[in-house]
């Protein structure tokens, strides 16, 4: 009998074959989302154009929306770099044409298309219809600077062609009031997009155009705010550039953002990019304007000062001149007197003379003497002459000088204010009052005139009136415009003798 060794234990053979595993030829999801992403990489171009309408669009910074037609439905996406190019805004119901390409977001678990531009549906035809009507406008020359007209400096009325309801008017009107609230703005309320606006912008372009005297307008703006190709296509119209081509009237347009162009704009005497420039293009910057007063006020100031010290220097420079030519000439003629006499002295015949009594050589002396005093006059007479014609010549160029000057001060005098009936009261403390509500009764006034001054004691200060008689309506219309103070006589104090008011202080007559 044999014995035979036990075999080593081994697990796996007691356990028998292995099982299938259940996860075998399985693929993940990760692994269907990339065969899906490559299959539509293969099967679908890249870039591609899809025209579909906008459903359900949400705008946070990027655009996200849906794109569908009678039978599909299909999510879309555009990144906000995208957005930013884009001309307009789209809406929820819109027919669009979008550029971009598909892509399966796997962590989404769902295929979208992502949008790199959008273009609404007829917008090829639009730009079109725009190039065309561009290069007729070109052609005929509407687009030349040189049929431009210049804008008013300093306009009294406006025209805002615009929608009464639309922000560009609001804008326009808190600039004018912000910078020159004096200027009168007068809305004329049309329809800026849709059927029929182009056709009303045209009319009350040329309405106010023909009606320009009878209103007092100085200038138009056309505005409105900014959107889609379409809502601006009312300005593309060939009958609003017309009208604008045609107005007699100097026409600002700002229609859309800064990045639209409208054929208006391009037609019109000049184009802003908002409705707050267009008015600004239009009206001077109140304060600015008050400076570059008071700056050429002191320029003038200073030019009259200079200009009389320097007729003044002139003067006194003449006069010095006048009296040095006056002594250099005499001294020049006593030495010519004295020549004359020593020669006539030297010419005498010695042996003559010697012969001669007396009574010859006393009238020789005398004959000596008389000659000399006759060349002295002759002399003195010339210088005379030609003294007197130089100091008149002087004195009327000195005359024309100073009566240039004094016309110049009288232009610009405050008297000459005073003089047309204007006059000007202050208080005791010499501050002036401009409103009844800088006095109170018993408070003491002086009233400047042109030929004189007025003492008076305020009884009382009247402002705006609501009374509803005529005579207290027009009491409250003047004091509303001048600020008329009720005022008593009183007699002139004493310290100064009789009513001369003084040597006016022109520079000072209107301080504060």
């Amino acid at each position: 009998m044999r014995v035979m060794g036990r075999l080593p234990f081994d697990p796996a053979r007691m356990a028998g074959p292995p099982a299938d595993d259940p996860r075998a030829g399985a693929l993940t999801v990760s692994d269907l989302a990339l065969r899906i992403e490559d299959a539509l990489k293969r099967g679908v171009p890249q870039r591609l154009r899809l025209v579909g309408e906008i459903s359900g669009f949400t705008d946070r910074n990027h655009w996200y929306f849906d794109l569908k037609d009678e039978n599909s439905i299909i999510s879309c996406v555009m990144f906000a770099s995208d957005v930013r190019r884009q001309q307009h805004r789209p809406a929820t119901g819109q027919e669009v044409i979008l550029t971009g390409r598909v892509a399966f977001w796997g962590k989404g678990g769902r295929t979208q298309f992502y949008a790199s531009d959008m273009q609404p549906v007829g917008a090829g035809e639009l730009e079109a219809r725009f190039r065309a009507l561009c290069a007729e406008l070109k052609g005929l020359g509407w687009f030349d600077p040189e049929v431009k007209m210049p804008l008013p400096w300093f306009p009294a009325r406006v025209a805002v062609v615009t929608s009464r309801t639309g922000a560009a008017l609001q804008d326009v009107l808190d600039t004018f009031r912000r910078r020159c609230p004096g200027i009168e703005v007068v809305a004329v309320d049309v329809r800026v997009q849709g059927d029929g606006a182009a056709a009303e912008v045209a009319h009350a372009i040329h309405a106010l155009s023909e009606a320009r005297a009878s209103l007092g307008i100085d200038a138009i703006i056309v505005t409105r705010g900014g959107g889609s190709m379409e809502d601006l296509w009312a300005f593309n119209e060939r009958i609003v550039a017309e009208a604008i081509h045609r107005c007699r009237l100097p026409v600002v347009a700002a229609i859309g953002h800064e990045t639209d162009t409208t054929i208006a704009e391009l037609v019109a005497d000049e184009r802003a990019a908002t409705p707050t420039q267009a008015a600004m293009r239009l009206i001077p910057d109140r304060a600015a304007l008050g400076e570059q007063i008071e700056a050429a006020a002191s320029s003038l100031r200073g030019s009259v000062t200079r200009e009389v010290q320097a007729a003044q220097r002139r003067e006194q420079q003449s006069v010095a001149a006048l009296r040095s030519g006056v002594r250099l000439a005499l001294a020049h003629a006593r030495s010519r007197v004295e020549q004359l006499a020593v020669r006539l002295e030297q010419h005498r015949p010695a042996a003559a003379q010697a012969r001669r009594a007396s009574p010859l050589a006393e009238a020789e002396r005398r004959l000596a003497a008389a000659s000399r005093e006759m060349v002295r006059r002759s002399d003195l007479d010339s210088i005379d002459r030609d003294l007197r014609e130089s100091v008149a010549r002087s004195l009327g160029r000195g005359t024309d000088r100073v009566a240039a000057l004094e016309r110049t001060l009288q232009a610009v005098s405050p008297l000459r204010v005073l003089a047309r009936g204007y006059s000007v009261t202050t208080r005791t403390d010499g501050r002036a009052v401009r409103s009844p509500s800088d006095v109170a009764s018993g408070d003491e006034l002086q009233t400047r005139l042109a030929d004189g001054t007025i003492r008076s004691v305020v009884e009382g200060a009247a402002g705006r009136s609501t009374a509803p008689d005529g005579r207290n309506q027009r009491r409250a219309k003047d004091s509303d415009e001048r600020g008329i103070i009720e005022r008593r006589s009183k007699p002139p104090k004493a310290g100064r003798r009789g009513s001369d008011p003084g040597p006016p202080d022109q520079m000072g007559l209107f301080g504060a």
